[in-house]
């Protein structure tokens, strides 16, 4: 009868996780999952270049506001509805994204689904907290630690198999069944507290707009910079100022407010502050890399969604792998140790990839994938059980959105400061060629000389061949700049990663923590 009664509490803790889990793997899924196929999404909506980032500039702005109120949301509603909510809205407006008739709409439809299905992500972190205890924590964090990894990782590879095999409406269509799935269940399932409708009356709307105002901004500011010269644009300048005052706003609102909807007051905890310090840094790594590598594929090498998406495969497979290896090893280690490893293996990484050439491909960037991919899970699963597990669990919900929110701002601090790296210094670099591509250099001379009859034999050029192959020369000049500016930016995430590493002493070990009450929660 015991085992029977353990099994059953067992399962009736599993079935829940698993189902949150499978809705917060769906909602980081769809940040990327556009990543390769948004020349695709363009073209179907005839939309300018500069209009198609906002597919994902609109996605990531909704969802980086909801998420650090997700912790109040679950309070008011409790987070079985509130979870089912989410899910319900994210499946519509997938649906509403794959009937978008031009770009404005599907950039509102966009907004929507984030809007709508961010809440989805810091509630799977608090549930791992809520249903297992002890040690089995180390088993939920990894599992958590893992999706929120490997969902951005695999988001470009299924967004190009999908669009290549089918079309870029399938990429919404993909989240109905599930999503439809996620939400029935959810509600049958989840039993982790009550709604408190008394907490509507007098909660920090004042707050709540001053953060919605300097995230949204600022996630603007980032996103947009590096495109228009960033302060040299009358709009950006003006977002930036909005921005710094509402976010000042906000942080005087919030620690002098009684209930704020946000809880800063939880980073005096000091292996809370680390880890949203560290919780940011692996954001950048996360979100940045998978920036830079596709980007790299698709410009300099000219790939395909669908080959973008098999050359960074690897990357996921390592991560998967680096899963159970980070439970065994957690059961007999300081997780203060295995996060250093994490995060050194990962700055490591970046110096592999500083390497890259503009030959790379597939092969010479396995290494580099897997020493990327092996050890995510090393990195964000202690920073969850050391960060988030060191808070009393009355403050856990409220802590969780702010926990979450600084790994996505790690993410698009780290894609503008990458952008801002590969504007700059394609440009020194291109320049640093160009200024020995002069008379005097013989190879160069032989080499215009060489292409110049070669297209001069080309029957019905416009160009003669000389301009010809200056052009060809330009284009290869501008080829290897772009190159050595993507090493330059996986250098920066490198050292970002070393002082990550350097911090991680100043962690305490967490002891396993008492089940959490249902007052608590």
């Amino acid at each position: 009868m015991t085992l029977l009664s353990d099994t059953a509490s067992w399962l009736k803790s599993l079935l829940p996780f698993v189902v949150m889990c499978f809705g917060g793997f769906m909602a980081l899924l769809d940040i990327q999952i556009v990543a390769s196929s948004l020349q695709y999404i363009g073209g179907g909506l005839s939309a300018a270049q500069d209009e198609i980032s906002w597919v994902q500039t609109a996605y990531l702005i909704a969802e980086i506001v909801v998420i650090p109120l997700s912790g109040w949301l679950t309070r008011v509603f409790s987070t079985r509805w509130l979870f089912a909510a989410s899910a319900a809205g994210f499946t519509v407006t997938s649906l509403l994204c794959a009937f978008a008739w031009n770009i404005q709409s599907m950039i509102v439809f966009r907004a929507l689904q984030g809007l709508l299905g961010a809440s989805m992500i810091p509630t799977m972190f608090t549930s791992s907290f809520y249903f297992f205890q002890g040690p089995r924590r180390v088993y939920s964090a990894a599992v958590v630690g893992t999706i929120a990894t490997l969902a951005p990782v695999l988001g470009p590879v299924i967004g190009g198999w999908i669009t290549d095999n089918w079309n870029w409406h399938w990429l919404f269509y993909v989240n109905l069944v599930p999503g439809i799935i996620v939400t029935i269940l959810a509600a049958l399932l989840i039993r982790m507290d009550e709604p408190d409708w008394a907490l509507l009356k007098g909660a920090d709307y004042l707050g709540i707009i001053l953060m919605g105002v300097a995230l949204s901004t600022l996630e603007y500011v980032l996103e947009e910079g590096a495109r228009w010269n960033w302060f040299d644009d009358q709009t950006i300048r003006h977002c930036a100022w909005i921005a710094a005052i509402a976010g000042v706003l906000f942080v005087v609102r919030s620690l002098t407010f009684a209930r704020p909807v946000v809880d800063l007051r939880a980073l005096k905890n000091r292996n809370f502050a680390v880890g949203c310090f560290l919780s940011f840094v692996t954001g950048i790594g996360i979100f940045a890399t998978i920036y830079l590598t596709p980007l790299f594929l698709g410009y300099v090498r000219g790939y395909s969604a669908w080959q973008i998406g098999l050359a960074i495969f690897s990357t996921g497979v390592a991560s998967l792998v680096g899963t159970p290896a980070y439970v065994l090893l957690a059961r007999k280690f300081d997780l203060r140790w295995l996060m250093m490893f994490g995060l050194a293996l990962f700055g490591l990484s970046m110096w592999a990839f500083s390497y890259i050439t503009s030959d790379w491909s597939g092969g010479e960037l396995l290494i580099p994938q897997i020493l990327r991919g092996f050890p995510q899970v090393f990195a964000v699963a202690p920073a969850v059980n050391l960060g988030l597990g060191s808070l009393p669990p009355e403050r856990l919900k409220y802590a969780s959105g702010l926990f979450n929110m600084m790994r996505n701002l790690g993410g698009a601090v780290g894609i503008a400061v990458c952008g801002a790296i590969l504007n700059a210094q394609t440009n020194y670099h291109f320049n640093m060629i160009a200024s020995h591509l002069t008379p005097a250099n013989g190879p160069m001379d032989r080499l215009i000389a060489g292409l110049g009859q070669r297209y001069a034999a080309v029957p019905g050029s416009l160009d003669s061949g000389h301009v010809a192959a200056l052009k060809q020369l330009w284009l290869l000049a501008y080829r290897e700049a772009s190159t050595l500016a993507y090493a330059d930016a996986f250098r920066a995430i490198m050292v970002a990663f070393i002082a990550a590493t350097l911090l991680v002493p100043l962690l305490r070990q967490v002891a396993p923590a008492r089940a959490p009450t249902a007052a608590g929660h």
